[in-house]
């Protein structure tokens, strides 16, 4: 099993260089964010991450989460480590300070949440789904919800869930059946089955709180008929304190591939005479409410991706710096030598740690415009940021989360037939990333959002704008001149001329044929995906070169980063026109055949 450590040297990098920290601390109510505070958060964070989290990551995994009876019992450690979790302040990180919490920036949010998901991935989906649950009653709840529920759940000592899917209606939301029923008093009584609700039911904290999606008798059909509610798993007295068991139970927990201490619970509304709910915002607008959660979730599900990426990478430089096999190739009658020396490995390695850069880059780009979305003074700039996070969101959940199966498969092969024993540990990250992609939204239904509402609905306005952007860095990648950047440069203006083309194509061809437009569509998202990545790369390498021509910092961090770019750009920027073929011409392939062909 490897340790994990968190790569703060990067993380300060991309918070400063690439994602404008300076910018984000003078911000409006981040004036006590110096970068000494950050720099001493994710000390702690590291402590925390690598001393109380990473440990109980395998024992998660082979214990599991346990239900009986309706309850269900946490991992040995988890209850102790979520008690310190939340003594410490993590949970009240970013939460505003009128309910108790920190107000920290998004951008040094962001950096936190990867050590946690580095550290134990099933861990850090409580805190994430609390989070989301936080945003919605934020920004829709009453004032009396507020002040019921979120100073409990901004100090961590109630979570929060949301409750979309039900047994028959899956990711078509539109065949949710979960009924409300008003009692003329305020309340409503909440009948119905959840499934795949993640930490629905635990031992870890005296209240969970769910936000559950239902329809009122009166709604019409489809998605424009969702309300959402406030269901308590024990209704909260007028002063505060818990009050009677509410009728939601927990009558399942899922039997899955990975995140195995995480428990994805099936939990009954109303089997006792109704479970008792307020509505939230307005009747018949749950989904629109619900989406405030999911855009929290997907980011920081994108950040899984990231995060799963960094462990595995971690887990398998070490195994590839202990393991001695072979001898080094051109080296007739030489010693054995520890696998890093092989090309391929190293091909491997530098696949896994260029790619893990490429994401944490973009992710924490995408966290500062989240700040200067929702902080700037100026609107027009809380707009145009806006646009750009609408835009990437989807590509951080779905890139970030497709890139984790292949670099923890990578790690895998590194590991060689030990990569495929459960005891290195290296299988886990394979199977805990297999999820990703599927929960808070399958990578289409990220692809599908991306070039319907996100390309086609605006005319490509703000991909056009990040295309430019995108030019500007090829122009200073010539500037920059030598054979690595001129490289950079040959790659990045492929990748950006190959996201122009599939954007004419998805334009010109969504409004008249959306099938041969979405078959391209997850095609697409890995092509934006690796050309932001490349861009990302590229402003490193390009703040690296002048690093070191300036004399400052540590010069082997600074080239490593120039070469770690460099091969991005070979490797993997140089994947995107033969994807931008695939959008252009690959509806056809797809679609010909009839169904009794297949």
């Amino acid at each position: 099993m490897s340790n994990y450590s968190a790569p703060i040297r990067d993380m300060q990098f991309v918070m400063r260089e690439l994602a404008g920290f300076d910018e984000v601390a003078q911000l409006p109510g981040n004036e006590e964010v110096s970068a000494d505070l950050v720099d001493a958060i994710l000390e702690e964070a590291d402590k925390f991450a690598n001393g109380v989290l990473a440990p109980l990551n395998r024992i998660g995994d082979q214990e599991g989460a346990r239900w009986h009876d309706g309850e269900v019992s946490t991992a040995p450690g988890w209850k102790d480590a979520y008690k310190q979790f939340a003594d410490a302040g993590w949970t009240a990180l970013a939460g505003e300070p009128e309910f108790g919490g920190q107000g920290l920036p998004k951008l040094v949010a962001t950096a936190v949440m990867e050590m946690w998901k580095s550290a134990n991935m099933a861990f850090s989906l409580c805190p994430m789904l609390t989070n989301g649950a936080i945003e919605s009653l934020l920004l829709r709840g009453t004032d009396e919800q507020k002040a019921t529920y979120l100073p409990k759940m901004v100090s961590g000592e109630w979570t929060g869930t949301m409750n979309l899917t039900e047994p028959q209606a899956g990711s078509d939301l539109a065949a949710v059946r979960t009924k409300a029923e008003p009692q003329g008093d305020g309340t409503y009584k909440i009948f119905g089955q959840k499934i795949f609700i993640t930490y629905g039911e635990h031992d870890l904290t005296d209240n969970i709180v769910h936000l559950v999606l239902a329809r009122l008798p009166d709604a019409p059909e489809g998605v424009k008929g969702i309300s959402l509610f406030v269901v308590p798993k024990f209704l909260v007295n007028a002063d505060g304190s818990l009050g009677a068991r509410n009728d939601v139970h927990c009558v399942s927990i899922e039997h899955k591939l990975g995140i195995h201490a995480s428990p994805t619970c099936v939990l009954a509304f109303g089997d006792k005479g109704g479970a008792i709910g307020t509505l939230v915002g307005e009747a018949n607008r749950g989904l629109e409410y619900m989406f405030i959660m999911m855009n929290e979730a997907r980011f920081a599900v994108g950040m899984e991706g990231l995060a799963l990426s960094e462990r595995a990478y971690q887990h398998a430089l070490q195994y590839a710096r202990d393991r001695v096999q072979g001898t080094e190739a051109g080296v007739r009658g030489g010693p054995k030598v520890s696998i890093i020396h092989h090309a391929d490995v190293r091909r491997l390695l530098m696949s896994m740690k260029s790619k893990t850069e490429a994401m944490r880059a973009l992710a924490y780009v995408v966290g500062a415009a989240t700040d200067k979305a929702h902080h700037h003074p100026d609107e027009a700039v809380r707009a145009q940021n806006q646009a750009f996070v609408d835009l990437m969101i989807p590509v951080v959940k779905g890139w970030c989360t497709e890139n984790s199966i292949d670099v923890a498969s990578d790690g895998v092969q590194i590991h060689g037939g030990m990569g495929f024993i459960e005891e290195t540990g290296a299988a886990q990250h394979l199977r805990d990333a297999r999820i990703t992609t599927i929960y808070e939204g399958t990578t289409a239904i990220q692809a599908n959002d991306l070039i319907g509402r996100k390309i086609a609905r605006e005319n490509g306005v703000t991909i056009t704008g990040l295309v430019a952007t995108m030019r500007a860095v090829e122009a200073e990648l010539a500037a920059a001149g030598g054979e690595a950047f001129d490289a950079m440069r040959k790659s990045l203006a492929a990748g950006v001329t190959a996201v122009e083309e599939a954007v004419a194509y998805i334009l010109a061809t969504y409004g008249k044929d959306i099938k041969a437009a979405s078959v391209g569509s997850v095609p697409f998202l890995k092509l934006l995906g690796i050309v932001a990545g490349g861009w990302q790369m590229a402003r490193a390498a390009l703040v690296a070169r002048r690093k070191l021509a300036a004399g400052e910092g540590e010069p082997g961090f600074y080239q490593a980063k120039i070469v770690t770019a460099r091969f991005y750009a070979d490797h993997v920027l140089s994947q995107a026109p033969g994807l931008s073929y695939a959008v252009v011409n690959g509806a056809a392939g797809a679609l010909e055949l009839s169904d009794e062909q297949f």
